[in-house]
């Protein structure tokens, strides 16, 4: 799957983006027909520990899916991030397969 990944205001390095790129492909098993996506990773200003932003959107036929989720770690946020979209494609699957029956 093929995923742009823009970090807000710093570099992020290369091992985050494997990681990211990594869960994204996993969401691949529960549903191959998304064609791409997009991640920004930003820091916030917020207080508390639960300072990191991810935003996942991916394409699929038919519509897009999106999830935004905080954390203390980006690691964290994406991976509540693949865990709302898996559901999300869950979600989207079954309503396509009932739409084409």
């Amino acid at each position: 799957m093929k995923v742009q990944m823009n970090a807000v205001h710093f570099t992020a390095d290369k091992k985050l983006l494997d990681f990211i790129q990594q869960r994204l492909n996993k969401l691949e098993t529960f549903y191959d027909k998304v064609t791409g996506g997009e991640v920004i990773l930003r820091v916030n200003n917020k207080d508390g520990a639960a300072n990191k932003t991810v935003e996942i959107k991916l394409l699929v036929p038919g519509g897009t899916l999106f999830s935004e989720e905080d954390a203390a770690s980006f690691e964290a946020a994406t991976d509540a991030a693949a865990e709302n979209l898996r559901r999300q494609i869950v979600k989207h699957k079954e309503k396509t397969l009932i739409q084409t029956h």
